[in-house]
Order: C-alpha cells, then structure tokens, then sequence
C-alpha cells in the first residue's frame, strides 16, 4: 500500500448539461473519485456550450450541486464552439480551467491568431484539440487523420510562439505530432502535451470491430505507439490525461464503423498505467505519478493536497459491468491488471 497525492484528470467529458442520459456530473465525479481523482477539467462540448457567463453558470450550477470532486471547466474558445467568434476571454477566465473547443480545431488561422492574442492578455491556458481538415499548404483535404493532427500541431504551435499564449495539446497520438513538440521544447517554446493510456498500451494491429475501440483521434500504428512511449518516458509528453468520453449503450453497440466516437477510462487509469508501463519497466512508479498528479498542478496551476491509498499488490480483472460511471464502452474490459485505488481522501471543493 502507498499514499501519494491525488490524481488530475485535464481532459474529460462529464456530458451535462446536454446529454444526462450519458452521463452526469454525479456519475462522472463518482467514477473519479473511485480511480483516484481529486480534481477533473471537463470539456466544453455541452448543450449549452459554456461560451458566456450566463451560459457557463448553468454548468457551474450542476457542478455545485452535485460534484462529489472538484470540477474545472473548459470555456469554449469560439462562440458556439463553432470556430468564427472568439469569446470574452477576460470574464471567463476566473471560472474555468482554460478554453478549448473539445472536437472542434478552429479550422481558420486569422481567427486562431486573435483567439490565442485574447488568451494571452489574461494569461489563459489554450487546450487544443488538433484536427485541421484542410492542408495550409495546398488547401487539399487531409484525409489522414495522423497526418490532420499533425498540420495543426505544428500551426498552433506557431501562432503560440507568435502570441506569447500558453498552449496545452491535447490526446497526442501521431508520431508525427510527437516529433514535432520535441523539437519545439529544444526551442524553449511554452508548450506542453498530453496523451492518453489507450495510445500507450495499444496499437492498431489490436484494434477489433467494436466501438470501445471507437475513439477520436484513433488508436495509431505500433509507430505511432512506440514514438508516444518514448515522448512518456524523456518528457516530452507532460501529463497522462483519459479523454473520457461516455456515450449510451446502444451508441456504442454499432460495431468500429458505426459506432460514436469516445471510450471510458477515469476507473481504469491508473491500473492499467501500473501493469503495462510501469511493471513492465517503461517508466519509474515516480514518472507515472508525476504525469497524473505534479504535472497537470502545475500546468492548471492548482494545489493539489488531496491523498489516496492504493495497493500495488492487487491483481484483478476490469469489467466495465462494475463502473461508477454510465459509460461501459473500454478497450480495457476484461483485461487483468495491478494496482487498485483503495481510499480517495479527496473531498468536494
């Protein structure tokens, strides 16, 4: 058994207000809170998008009442999250963890540009998702989704440097994105990444027709997986997010091609980071915690002083029939893994 500082999540979707029958803040905050999380940033892809004050006290309403963690927002960068309008950044910024699209890349350079120039002035964290449809370039469609991240990397990286605004790439998993930020941190940009335990512990070649292999970006090649392992271990990717994205039963019971994209994974975290990386002799137990707890502290700038109790010594088998959380769909169901989050010391903020 060890204690160690809580974990912190940047990256979930707790779907409400919009879409309860996915999931709501009460079964999202619960199956955090179950795998060793004290603090979750949810994204901004709600009904209604939380793109003003009047629109954002709605969720901060749900999150006050029912929360069992702390919850952070994203604000949505555009109005709408439509990528044309950028929002009041200024009267935002108090409330949220920073601002970001969630699925949307704001597709439009010039808008971008003024987007990252509005967030600088108030020191805000930007929180891309990196999809650009349209190669700058050529204006040919990209059809590449690897190769879609990438080109947005690499533009949003630059309009960072050009704007002086903090940038946070979410759910790397390109080898081509990871290169990419290695080269802009030997520059000294202010730039820091995130990935996602599917991408570490699979590949393509495990990918099966099912929808909890359905996710977006998807599962890339053994590549793309070694080059993210290798970004895990020198530090060029700084925190281990989950992309938890529920979805209802039957949304994700229509095999690989027809079903929504986003898997489950705040209950299954850490464990399967235990077995795959760490008692595999990838990565130091001290690496691990750094990426789900120091780093993303840092990053959001919050204290984090909320303990949990795991034991190491526990081997079990994951089934997602037994989550917290409404979502079911994970590529870890049935998998055996070490490590099990035992007490969660951390009390709604």
């Amino acid at each position: 058994m060890i204690t160690t500082h809580s974990f912190i999540d940047m990256h979930v979707h707790l779907r409400e207000p919009g879409n309860p029958e996915k999931e709501t803040i009460s079964s999202g905050t619960q199956a955090a809170k179950a795998g060793g999380y004290s603090l979750v940033c949810a994204m901004p892809n709600l009904m209604p998008v939380p793109d003003s004050l009047d629109t954002l006290k709605v969720q901060l309403e749900l999150i006050k009442r029912h929360a069992c963690i702390k919850v952070l927002p994203y604000a949505s960068i555009t109005m709408g999250r439509k990528g044309e309008t950028p929002v009041d950044y200024e009267s935002l910024m108090p409330y949220v963890a920073g601002f970001s699209d969630d699925g949307n890349g704001v597709q439009d350079d010039d808008v971008m540009y003024r987007c990252m120039q509005g967030i600088a002035r108030c020191e805000g964290l930007l929180a891309a998702h990196c999809e650009l449809m349209y190669d700058p370039h050529t204006d040919a469609p990209v059809s590449d989704i690897g190769r879609r991240e990438a080109l947005e990397v690499e533009r949003n990286i630059r309009l960072a440097k050009d704007t002086g605004c903090r940038l946070h790439i979410c759910h790397v998993s390109s080898k081509e994105s990871v290169e990419l930020i290695r080269d802009e941190k030997k520059m000294g940009v202010n730039l820091t990444a995130e990935t996602a335990p599917h991408y570490l512990v699979f590949s393509k070649d495990d990918v099966i027709d099912d929808g909890r292999f359905k996710m977006n970006p998807p599962i890339g090649t053994k590549a793309d997986q070694l080059a993210l392992i290798e970004a895990v271990k020198d530090g060029v990717i700084d925190v281990i997010a989950t992309d938890h994205a529920p979805h209802t039963q039957d949304e994700k019971s229509r095999g690989f091609d027809d079903s929504l994209n986003g898997v489950v994974g705040l209950e299954t975290a850490f464990p399967i980071l235990y077995t795959y990386l760490v008692k595999e002799g990838v990565i130091s137990l001290e690496r691990l915690l750094e990426m789900m707890s120091d780093a993303p502290s840092r990053i959001l700038g919050v204290k984090n002083d909320r303990k949990i109790n795991i034991d190491l010594d526990t081997e079990y088998t994951i089934h997602s029939s037994e989550f917290l959380s409404k979502g079911k769909s994970s590529p870890f169901d049935g998998m055996k893994v070490w490590g099990k989050v035992m007490d969660n010391y951390s009390l709604k903020v």
